[in-house]
C-alpha cells in the first residue's frame, strides 16, 4: 500500500517536483516514521480502542481528510516555481507524520497489517512485520520523491507546473471529499 497513489504520495510527488527531493526528504522521513509509529499504535493496542469505539476511527476519517483538504490546498494555491523562496510552502517533517497519523489510507493499512500478522502467544510477527514495512515504505515513499524529480525535466515552464500542481492539489482535495461522503453518505 506504501506505494499505491495516495494522499502522502501526492504530495511527495507534488513537493519533489516543485522543490526538489532533499528538500522533500524530512517530509519522507516524517511520513514514514510516523506511519511506522502508527503502525506500532495500532498493533499494540488502539485497535481494542477502535474496535470498542468505532466513533473514534470515524473522527480520526474526519479530521484526517480535512488535513489532506488543507494540504491539497497548499498545493492547489502554491506558485509555479522550481526553486524555494521563503514565503513557498515546502511540508515539513511534522507535516508527513501528522499526515499518516490522520490519513485513512494508512489506518486501514495498519489494521490489515495488523490483522495479518498479529499471533495470539508472541509478537515476532508483528515486530518482523514492523521492521520490514520500514523499510518498504521509506523505499516507496523515495521513489515518489525521486520520480517529482525527475519530472521537473517534462515540467519545466511555469505553466506546466502550475497545471501539475492544480491536478495535484484537486487530486488531494476530491480524495478527501470521496473519504468524507465514503463516511458520512455512502455507508
Amino acid at each position: 500500500m506504501s506505494i499505491s497513489p495516495g494522499p502522502v504520495n501526492i504530495t511527495i510527488l507534488s513537493t519533489s517536483l516543485n522543490r526538489g527531493f532533499i528538500k522533500t526528504f524530512p517530509f519522507i522521513s516524517g511520513a514514514t516514521i510516523g506511519f511506522v509509529l502508527l503502525l506500532i499504535f495500532v498493533g499494540f493496542g488502539f485497535s481494542k480502542v477502535i474496535n470498542n469505539y468505532p466513533i473514534a476511527f470515524i473522527a480520526l476519517e474526519f479530521l484526517g481528510s480535512a488535513f489532506i483538504i488543507y494540504i491539497g490546498y497548499k498545493i492547489l494555491s502554491s506558485k509555479p516555481k522550481i526553486e524555494v523562496n521563503q514565503n513557498s510552502f515546502v511540508p515539513n517533517f511534522m507535516d508527513g507524520f501528522l499526515l499518516q497519523w490522520l490519513n485513512p489510507k494508512a489506518w486501514i493499512a495498519c489494521a490489515s497489517g495488523v490483522a495479518l500478522f498479529s499471533v495470539p502467544n508472541t509478537n515476532t510477527p508483528l515486530f518482523v512485520f514492523i521492521c520490514i514495512y520500514f523499510l518498504i515504505c521509506y523505499l516507496s515513499l523515495a521513489l515518489w520523491g525521486i520520480l517529482g524529480e525527475k519530472l521537473t525535466n517534462v515540467l519545466s515552464d511555469s505553466k506546466r507546473i502550475l497545471l501539475f500542481n492544480r491536478l495535484m492539489g484537486l487530486s488531494l482535495i476530491f480524495i478527501s471529499i470521496y473519504m468524507i461522503l465514503n463516511v458520512f453518505i455512502i455507508k
